[in-house]
This record gives structure tokens, C-alpha cells and sequence, in this order.
């Protein structure tokens, strides 16, 4: 994906028209970042001495979508709006002998709002740099489900379980650096690399039911409640689409 994103990226450069004029208090900035669609799928294989030969196979999804709406309050300077659109999961199964012994599949949606602050340090050149700061959040759903086959003969039964958060809560924090690229007078494309701070809280109840003898009857039932937070620091390097809509005179 990357190789195929450079290579747009190149024929959008060399494609591009003439530089821009300055921009003017009260110009609008239409956008949204493109660069952030994960999808991978992979397989591990695993040997125990007791139990033998086993492979994982875990795939995962993650999509980012940011549109945004600002508006010049100077000739560089641009604040705004953004939507922050989060779909993920990922699925992970444990096969032994061509059987699925154990499954745990997970999905979460992440949505919310914020603002942004962008600086160009140039107005009046084809390649326009700029920094940027933006913060947001929303609210946050996580699902999960799985199963696991433990025993042998009379000992044998299966585990499955079911969960889902409640009340989940997420922000982000992100500074980024980079360079607008016109693509004629009223378009650019971003390419930017930067830093983001996030964290994210659920409260995530989960029940979970035992079948001894593995014979489609359930012989116990439990429920737990856990809170989770998590705070992650990364690095993001993304590619935007931008529309300039000009004030009227």
C-alpha cells in the first residue's frame, strides 16, 4: 500500500499547475486525511512438546477518516473543525490438526469531535509549509467474543464468552509538521509527519459461559466488571486532500 501511495503521490506532483496566490481572512479550508487504512492478515505457527503443532492466525483492521472545515483568520493562519471516524478489530484463532480450538474476535468504533489550529509559513509559493496542532474526542464501543475447547473424553468443555463496553471515552492530542502541495489555485495535497498522545477508558462488562462434557448444555455462568485506561505516544505520517474556497469580494 505504501509503494502504491508514493507512486499517486508522484503523479499528483508532477501533474500539479501553476503556484497560488496569497491566501485571505475569511477563506475556507475544506479536507480530510486519506493516508490511515490499516487491513493485515498474518500466521504463526507454534510447537509445544505436549500438545504438538498449532498455527495462529490473527487479521486486523483500522480506519481513520478525518474530514475537517476551517476557516483564515489571516492570510497563514487556519482554524477549524474535525470529525474523527475510528472503525477497528481484529480476530485471532488458535487451529490444531485443521480444527479451530480457540477464537477471540474483538470490534471497536471510535467517534467524536474537535478543533485545529494550522500556521503556513508561505503564501505565495507552490510548495507551502506549515504546523499544525489538533485535539479531539468522543465516545468509544468495544465488542468482543470467543470460544475455547479444553479437555479430553469425559473431561472435555468448552468455554465461550461475550462482552461489550459501556460509557467508553476516548482524546487525542497531535502535533504535525509538513507541506501543502497546490494542485492548481483551489486544491493541495498534504503530506505531513507528526507526534499524537491518546488515551482511552471503557468500562467493559463480559460474561462468560462453561459447558462441561461439551454437549450444548451450560453448567456455569459468570460476569465481571473491568475498567479500563490506556495512554499511547506515537508517531503518524499521513497524506491529506485539501479544497481552498475563496472569499468573496
Amino acid at each position: 500500500m505504501m509503494r502504491i501511495l508514493l507512486i499517486v503521490t508522484g503523479i499528483m506532483l508532477a501533474a500539479s499547475g501553476p503556484a497560488i496566490g496569497q491566501f485571505n481572512k475569511g477563506d475556507r479550508m475544506i479536507g480530510t486525511t486519506a493516508g490511515s487504512l490499516l487491513y493485515n492478515s498474518g500466521n504463526a505457527d507454534i510447537a509445544v512438546a505436549s500438545i504438538g503443532s498449532n498455527t495462529s492466525r490473527v487479521t486486523n483492521f483500522n480506519l481513520t477518516v478525518n474530514p475537517t472545515l476551517g476557516w483564515f483568520i489571516s492570510e497563514k493562519t487556519v482554524v477549524g473543525a474535525t470529525l474523527n471516524i475510528n472503525p477497528n478489530g481484529q480476530k485471532t484463532t488458535y487451529e490444531q490438526s485443521g480444527s479451530t480450538y480457540q477464537s477471540d474476535k474483538h470490534t471497536g468504533f471510535n467517534f467524536g469531535i474537535g478543533g485545529f489550529v494550522r500556521n503556513y509559513f508561505s503564501s505565495n509559493k507552490q510548495l507551502l509549509p506549515f504546523a499544525q496542532f489538533a485535539l479531539n474526542g468522543g465516545i468509544s464501543t468495544l465488542k468482543t467474543e470467543g470460544f475455547f475447547y479444553g479437555g479430553a473424553g469425559a473431561s472435555a468443555y468448552k468455554t465461550s464468552y461475550t462482552g461489550q463496553s459501556n460509557g467508553g471515552s476516548f482524546a487525542n492530542a497531535a502535533l504535525s509538521g509538513g507541506f501543502t502541495k497546490m494542485l492548481g489555485d483551489n486544491a493541495g495535497l498534504d503530506l505531513f509527519l507528526g507526534y499524537n498522545f491518546s488515551y482511552n477508558r471503557n468500562v467493559f462488562k463480559r460474561t462468560t459461559l462453561r459447558d462441561d462434557g461439551n454437549n450444548g448444555s451450560i453448567d456455569t455462568r459468570s460476569e465481571n466488571e473491568t475498567t479500563t485506561k490506556f495512554t499511547n505516544h506515537g508517531f503518524i505520517a499521513g497524506v491529506g486532500f485539501q479544497i481552498f474556497l475563496r472569499r468573496k469580494k
